[in-house]
């Protein structure tokens, strides 16, 4: 018996350390988000900032405390925008010279609407991972008016699967 237990308590540990996996960590498993990269329409290889902007969600249906990002904070010439992977479109307002009314507290600016549409592919990545979406398809549809200060879109590229890279251009 003195034998025997040494034996299965070292057969025991053996089989523990050698069934045991590395902890999985993810880094390669982030869903890309739309790069925007905003350029200059008469030299549209400029970069060109647009002051006071900010982003607000149209697809939110109630007011949480942070819909907005991008926040007047600075004047981007490109920003990060995320889409919905549950849905085939996401739709932002995007307001330049964007401020407060000191009397009514209603924004100004000049605003206008966009509406990003897309498919959405889910990619196995890894067993920590699991699926990150990519998005295919890409197209963006902005209502004509006298008064956008966007004056046209372009698409860079239609499928996004990182973000390394400028996916639309907006010339203003």
């Amino acid at each position: 018996m003195k034998r025997i237990l040494p034996s299965l308590l070292i057969c025991i540990l053996l089989v523990h350390f050698l069934s045991c996996e590395k902890d999985d960590i993810c880094v390669d498993g982030d869903t890309p988000m739309l790069i925007i990269g905003f350029y200059d329409a008469a030299d549209t290889e400029e970069f060109k900032t647009v002051p006071s902007l900010r982003i607000n969600s149209l697809d939110i249906d109630t007011v949480l405390e942070n819909e907005f990002f991008n926040d007047r904070a600075d004047s981007p010439d490109s920003l990060f925008v995320p889409l919905r992977i549950a849905e085939t479109s996401t739709a932002y307002e995007f307001i330049m010279d964007s401020a407060e009314d000191a009397d009514t507290g209603e924004e100004t600016g000049n605003s206008d609407a966009l509406t990003i549409n897309y498919g959405v592919r889910e990619t196995y990545i890894s067993k920590a991972c699991g699926f990150v979406a990519n998005f295919e398809n890409l197209s963006i549809t902005l209502p004509d008016s006298a008064e956008n200060w966007i004056q046209d879109i372009s698409i860079v590229q239609e499928t996004i699967e990182n973000s390394n890279t400028i996916h639309v251009k907006i010339f203003h």
